[in-house]
């Protein structure tokens, strides 16, 4: 019995002919396009890695402030 694996579901889900065309070991005619894909879902992801460090130290950023702010109200209201 064949293994049947995840990516395989996936290709089924989206395209039961591609699956199947996949299945006869045909291989795509587009490979330039398939390529241009990866070179944009590779850039897309470091985009979105960079928007997620980016809101991290927004994040600290915040926070700090507000411990100095709250510092500064504590040294001043002790003085």
């Amino acid at each position: 019995m064949a293994t049947l694996r995840a990516s395989e579901i996936g290709t089924y889900l989206y395209c039961q002919r591609a699956w199947w065309y996949q299945k006869c070991g045909y291989e795509p005619q587009n490979q330039g396009g398939l390529g241009m894909g990866i070179q944009v879902h590779d850039t897309h992801g470091r985009r979105v890695q960079k928007a997620r460090n980016l809101t991290r130290l927004a994040y600290f950023l915040l926070l700090a402030a507000g411990v100095l702010a709250i510092a500064s109200l504590i040294l001043q209201t002790s003085s």
